[in-house]
């Protein structure tokens, strides 16, 4: 069964921490250069291969005694909050164009792009950290895809527009309270459990 809130707190956590990465970047300039929906499919793919393996990793994390997870992911957490906090803003990468504008070759473009980019990124080691601490697979799979292609759409359609109404600091600002939320309560949990 799937549990609605942790959907929702998964989308909402790993959909701020997505936004000023520079994934959402690339999304945003390979949309500009070719069809949105033939990108949106390789890019979609991709962030679901990275969902399974953070989801599976984090499955294995159950497995420890509740107090050891709590406190893993409570730091691992605090850790993500300082990185978004106190890390360098992302830059643009360069996005060489397909020689042709078919549909492999540019959801192929978009596919290898953010496999390879997303490879042990922030949102992939949250996303883990909450399979763990939920013990939710399902959910916290879906959540974290949802809020993964959430992302992409909006880079992909209107990553310009965003940017000009809401600051790239700012969102990075609240998606770093939001986990350093959740490696507090974690560390909580951990010492009181």
């Amino acid at each position: 069964m799937i549990s609605i809130t942790v959907t929702a707190l998964v989308f909402g956590v790993i959909f701020l921490a997505e936004l000023p990465d520079k994934t959402a970047l690339a999304g945003l300039v390979l949309g500009t250069r070719y069809r949105a929906s033939y990108v949106f499919a390789g890019v979609a793919a991709a962030f679901l291969v990275h969902v399974v393996l953070a989801v599976a990793a984090g499955s294995v994390l159950t497995l420890l005694p509740q107090r050891l997870v709590h406190a893993v992911t409570g730091l691992l957490f605090l850790g993500g909050a300082a990185m978004l906090l106190f890390g360098k803003g992302e830059e643009e990468e360069e996005i060489k164009k397909p020689a042709d504008q078919t549909f492999w070759k540019v959801a192929g473009t978009g596919f290898m792009l953010i496999l390879v980019a997303e490879f042990g990124d922030l949102t992939q080691i949250m996303t883990a950290n909450l399979a763990a601490r939920y013990d939710d697979p399902i959910s916290v799979g879906l959540g974290a895809v949802l809020g993964l292609w959430a992302v992409a759409g909006l880079g992909i359609v209107g990553g310009k527009a965003l940017m000009k109404k809401v600051p790239l600091r700012l969102i990075t600002q609240i998606a770093a309270l939001l986990m350093l939320g959740l490696g507090v309560w974690s560390l909580y949990e951990a010492v009181a459990g």
